[in-house]
This record gives C-alpha cells, sequence and structure tokens, in this order.
C-alpha cells in the first residue's frame, strides 16, 4: 500500500505540471513543470522525502529500460540516419564538450563563492 501511496503523489505532482503547461503559454515541457513543483514540495517540506522515496528509487532503477524502445527505433531508422550521422556526431560532440565547461565554470564559482561566505 505503501508504494500505491507513493506512487500517486508523483503522480498527482505529474499531473499538475500537466496543467500548468496548459494554463502558462510557455514553451517549457510538463514534465519541468512537474519536476520544479516536485523540488519546491520538497524543500518547503510540504510533502517528506519518506513519503515518495521508495518509489523514486524503483523508477530511477528501471530508468535504463525506458532507453530500449528509442535505441530500437534508431536501429530500425539507421537507412534514414546514415546521411546525417557526421553532422549529428558533430554536434553532440560539440555540445557535450560546451555543456560540461559551463558546468564546470558555474560549479568553480558556487564554490568559490560558498568559500567566501562560509
Amino acid at each position: 500500500m505503501k508504494y500505491v501511496y507513493q506512487f500517486s503523489v508523483i503522480l498527482l505532482i505529474s499531473a499538475l505540471g500537466e496543467l500548468l503547461k496548459y494554463l502558462i503559454p510557455l514553451p517549457i515541457p510538463a514534465s519541468i513543470y512537474g519536476l520544479v513543483l516536485m523540488l519546491a514540495a520538497l524543500m518547503t517540506g510540504v510533502i517528506k522525502l519518506k513519503k515518495v522515496e521508495a518509489a523514486s528509487d524503483f523508477l530511477l532503477e528501471i530508468m535504463p529500460i525506458a532507453f530500449i524502445p528509442g535505441g530500437v527505433a534508431l536501429l530500425t531508422a539507421w537507412d534514414s540516419l546514415k546521411n546525417m550521422l557526421v553532422p549529428a556526431l558533430v554536434i553532440t560532440i560539440v555540445t557535450t564538450v560546451f555543456v560540461i565547461c559551463v558546468t564546470g565554470t558555474v560549479t568553480q564559482l558556487m564554490i568559490k563563492g560558498g568559500k567566501k561566505n562560509g
């Protein structure tokens, strides 16, 4: 029964994210609204971590299974995708390096800011 309750809480937050997606005319996915709502609820104590932890752990454990259909779709669409392989690889590598650099820079700035305040 504990898992049903925890999944229900997560589902409710997801549904609220979907509702916000339709109410707020911004190009933000409903899942992002749901994540922000869950973060706010956890940080304010409206939802205690213990109330969703077991279901969340389960969802994280099965997450790799969710990528199987996408991988199979890529394999079945290989004939269409092989013409775009080089541009896709270049874009993937450039954006990955960019994200790593930005994340590292922001992390260093936060660490330096924390040392000044602490």
